[in-house]
């Protein structure tokens, strides 16, 4: 597995990091985590009736998923959560650190991304850096550049 750190110090990413208590959902996020400035997101690993694509889905954290909508898009009826296997898997996460770093381990770039546009409002973004006791913050434009760099299909949607 590749270290998240050390691709974003590659990529002159700036970032701050927060060390804080493990958190495994958005209500523990905001007991925890309320004093981290930036967007936040909910952050899915979805799978289609065959398995055989897979979708990271970003959503800021404040709303509810529209699975049609998402579904429509995606042209994939069904869409489902990832076992935990998969998760591991496609991203080499466990839950409650699923975040788009995760892409770092994707090596065969099969996870196709979908990012809520109304996170591009923010200055800063956080993401879990791949475990759930830390949280990292960056600017939008670095949080772009790596996705760059992934080369997964990233889309931007109003979600």
């Amino acid at each position: 597995m590749m270290n998240i750190y050390q691709v974003l110090d590659d990529l002159k990413i700036k970032y701050t990091k927060y060390i804080h208590q493990p958190v495994y959902t958005i209500a523990e996020a905001e007991r925890y985590c309320s004093h981290i400035p930036g967007g936040k997101s909910k952050n899915l690993l979805l799978r289609n009736r065959k398995g055989n694509k897979h979708y990271l889905v970003v959503v800021r954290s404040d709303k509810k998923l529209d699975l049609e909508k998402l579904q429509d898009f995606l042209q994939e009826s069904n869409l489902s959560f990832a076992s935990e296997e998969r998760l591991m898997k496609c991203l080499g996460l466990t839950p409650g650190s699923v975040s788009p770093f995760g892409l770092v381990n994707d090596l065969e770039k099969e996870v196709q991304v979908v990012i809520d546009s109304d996170l591009l409002e923010y200055d800063e973004l956080q993401y879990h850096p791949n475990i759930n006791t830390e949280t990292l913050v960056l600017s939008v434009e670095d949080f772009k550049k790596f996705l760059d760099w992934t080369g997964n299909e990233v889309n931007f949607l109003e979600l």
